[in-house]
């Protein structure tokens, strides 16, 4: 188990010490459709959301930092029709730099930590955009990363039949 403090965390057992410092985050790419408006479509709508969450992670060519993305895909049809109201898609980057994480628990590391980091970040700009788009603004549920990288490495795991690697 990791315990954070001030960005420096350690381990229990005090043996190694892991940095992690959060270089750079960015919008990689921004996509936001009003589909509704498009179609001059009016009425009552009541939206039906659907949201979903991929993660990408690749080492840089410094040593120690590592760019993880999360790819935010969320719909928003009109509940009992198959009207679409807007599709928004975003990648969300963030540039770490990481010290002291063995091998074997770089890759969930990277996929859990660093987008939990990053989350409070990407939930702002989901709810700017979708309020400027002329809706409610969307206040993202938190993300279970554990859960979603347990469920990406067993689909990955099923595809390919192997782990992924550790240096991501």
């Amino acid at each position: 188990m990791i315990e954070q403090t001030n960005g420096d965390a350690t381990s229990q057992e005090g043996q190694q010490k892991v940095k992690m410092s959060v270089l750079t985050q960015f919008v990689r790419d921004l996509s936001f459709e009003n589909v509704l408006a498009q179609k001059g479509t009016g009425g009552e709508v009541t939206p039906e959301m659907t949201v979903g969450v991929s993660l990408d992670a690749r080492k840089r060519s410094v040593e120690g930092q590592y760019e993880v993305v999360t790819k935010l895909q969320i719909g928003s049809k009109n509940k009992g029709t198959d009207q679409q109201l807007f599709l928004m898609e975003m990648e969300y980057a963030g540039v770490f730099h990481i010290e002291g994480v063995p091998a074997e628990q770089l890759h969930p590391f990277l996929m859990i930590e660093c987008p939990r980091l990053l989350f409070p970040f990407m939930r702002r700009i989901v709810s700017d955009v979708t309020r400027d788009g002329g809706f409610p603004p969307l206040n993202l549920e938190n993300i279970d990363w554990v859960q979603l990288y347990r469920q990406q490495l067993a689909d990955l795991q099923a595809k390919t039949g192997e782990a992924p690697k550790a240096d991501a």
